[in-house]
Protein backbone atom coordinates (compact mmCIF):
# COMPACT_ATOMS: atom_id res chain seq x y z
CA UNK A 1 0.00 0.00 0.00
CA UNK A 2 1.14 3.61 -1.01
CA UNK A 3 0.84 6.41 1.07
CA UNK A 4 -2.59 7.83 0.68
CA UNK A 5 -3.41 11.53 2.03
CA UNK A 6 -6.23 12.18 4.33
CA UNK A 7 -6.30 15.89 4.63
CA UNK A 8 -4.14 18.55 3.51
CA UNK A 9 -4.87 22.22 4.40
CA UNK A 10 -3.38 25.38 4.67
CA UNK A 11 -4.42 28.55 5.80
CA UNK A 12 -2.89 32.01 5.66
CA UNK A 13 -4.36 35.14 7.91
CA UNK A 14 -1.67 38.04 7.90
CA UNK A 15 1.75 36.71 9.24
CA UNK A 16 0.20 33.32 10.48
CA UNK A 17 -0.09 30.09 8.81
CA UNK A 18 -1.61 26.94 9.85
CA UNK A 19 -1.04 23.88 7.39
CA UNK A 20 -2.49 20.25 8.79
CA UNK A 21 -0.99 17.19 6.05
CA UNK A 22 -2.37 13.66 7.06
CA UNK A 23 -1.16 10.37 5.45
CA UNK A 24 -2.23 6.99 5.70
CA UNK A 25 0.74 4.29 4.99
CA UNK A 26 1.35 0.94 6.08
CA UNK A 27 1.66 0.47 9.98
CA UNK A 28 5.78 -0.48 10.47
CA UNK A 29 8.28 0.24 13.11
CA UNK A 30 8.30 4.09 11.93
CA UNK A 31 4.60 4.49 12.56
CA UNK A 32 3.72 1.90 14.33
CA UNK A 33 0.00 3.07 14.05
CA UNK A 34 -0.27 3.75 10.13
CA UNK A 35 -0.04 7.58 10.32
CA UNK A 36 1.91 9.92 8.92
CA UNK A 37 1.42 13.45 9.84
CA UNK A 38 2.98 17.18 9.62
CA UNK A 39 0.87 20.00 11.69
CA UNK A 40 2.34 23.36 12.01
CA UNK A 41 1.31 26.78 13.47
CA UNK A 42 4.16 29.37 11.79
CA UNK A 43 3.62 32.93 12.66
CA UNK A 44 6.29 35.90 11.14
CA UNK A 45 8.43 32.51 9.80
CA UNK A 46 8.90 30.85 12.91
CA UNK A 47 7.08 27.73 13.94
CA UNK A 48 5.47 28.20 17.03
CA UNK A 49 3.52 24.81 17.17
CA UNK A 50 4.02 21.55 14.96
CA UNK A 51 3.01 17.60 15.48
CA UNK A 52 4.96 15.55 13.42
CA UNK A 53 6.67 11.88 13.27
CA UNK A 54 9.61 12.36 11.12
CA UNK A 55 11.31 9.39 9.92
CA UNK A 56 13.88 8.19 13.03
CA UNK A 57 12.39 10.98 15.38
CA UNK A 58 8.85 9.22 16.22
CA UNK A 59 5.25 11.26 17.11
CA UNK A 60 6.37 14.42 18.97
CA UNK A 61 5.21 18.01 19.79
CA UNK A 62 7.26 21.24 19.08
CA UNK A 63 5.67 23.92 21.51
CA UNK A 64 7.89 27.28 21.27
CA UNK A 65 11.14 26.21 21.89
CA UNK A 66 10.96 23.18 23.10
CA UNK A 67 10.32 19.69 21.41
CA UNK A 68 8.87 16.61 23.73
CA UNK A 69 7.18 13.08 22.99
CA UNK A 70 3.86 12.95 22.02
CA UNK A 71 1.42 10.03 22.59
CA UNK A 72 -0.27 9.42 19.28
CA UNK A 73 -4.09 8.10 19.90
CA UNK A 74 -5.62 9.05 17.02
CA UNK A 75 -6.41 11.67 14.38
CA UNK A 76 -8.98 13.12 16.06
CA UNK A 77 -7.42 13.71 19.38
CA UNK A 78 -4.30 15.01 17.30
CA UNK A 79 -6.82 17.35 15.66
CA UNK A 80 -7.71 18.45 18.80
CA UNK A 81 -4.49 18.61 20.61
CA UNK A 82 -2.98 21.08 18.28
CA UNK A 83 -6.10 23.39 18.44
CA UNK A 84 -5.53 23.45 21.85
CA UNK A 85 -2.50 24.78 21.47
CA UNK A 86 -2.96 26.93 19.06
CA UNK A 87 -5.88 28.47 21.09
CA UNK A 88 -3.59 28.60 23.74
CA UNK A 89 -0.87 30.80 21.78
CA UNK A 90 -3.34 33.11 20.01
CA UNK A 91 -5.56 33.43 22.74
CA UNK A 92 -8.59 31.75 21.28
CA UNK A 93 -8.56 34.36 18.10
CA UNK A 94 -8.51 31.62 15.43
CA UNK A 95 -11.82 30.62 13.50
CA UNK A 96 -11.94 27.19 12.80
CA UNK A 97 -14.14 26.28 9.72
Amino acid sequence: MRAVKILHTKEVKGDEIVEIKIWQVPKSKNPPHGVKYSIAYVKRGKRLVGYDNAEGKGDHRHYRDKEEPYKFNSMQDLLRDFKRDLRELRGGEWDEN
